[in-house]
């Protein structure tokens, strides 16, 4: 088994149950900081995710836009594409939602992270990286207890121990993306 290294702050004090769920990136694929910015310090997920795997094979296997590093500048076409593609599956989404359609709402979920895996692709950023700084950053809204607060909705909201997700950071540690 490959060690691994849980992607947060050094800094970041952490419950056993957020120890649990933290995301884990293998400790091989991380350089220290400290050594310099060139190509070190940079991460990158052991490997990409099923999800980002499927997603980057789609896109290689349709000639489709991708990048290997984060970048905005798609051109105003394509960023206009990946917005209507997102929205339509949120839409469909909502509509499965409203009428009771587990089906209609799995497919529309699946559709929805698909779309985003692609999009993420186009603009270069590397999605698992991102998401697991966003998820430290959320369980760091758990309280000194590691008992979460909510609203009466149901939304969790953050507790005075919240350190918001430092998605600069996990863009600059990024390594280039596999594009084939």
């Amino acid at each position: 088994m490959r060690a691994q290294v849980a992607l947060r702050r050094p800094s970041t004090a952490i419950s056993p149950q957020q120890e649990a769920l933290d995301f884990a990136v293998p400790a091989a694929e991380v350089e220290s900081k400290q050594q310099g910015r060139a190509s070190r310090g940079r991460v990158s997920g052991p490997t990409r995710s099923p999800a980002a795997a499927a997603v980057a094979a789609f896109h290689a296997a349709f000639d489709l836009p991708r990048r290997a590093m984060p970048c905005v500048d798609v051109g105003e076409d394509l960023a206009q594409l990946r917005i209507a593609l997102l929205e339509e599956e949120v839409c469909e989404f909502a509509a499965a939602t409203r009428a009771g359609d587990l089906v209609g709402i799995a497919d529309a979920l699946a559709d929805i992270v698909y779309v985003a895996y692609g999009a993420a692709l186009t603009y270069g950023i590397d999605l698992d990286l991102v998401l697991a700084e966003v998820h430290r950053a959320n369980m760091s809204k758990l309280d000194s207890r590691g008992r979460p607060a909510k609203r009466p909705d149901g939304k969790v909201i953050k507790s005075d121990r919240y350190q918001p997700p430092d998605v600069h950071g996990a863009l600059q540690l990024q390594l280039p993306l596999s594009l084939a």
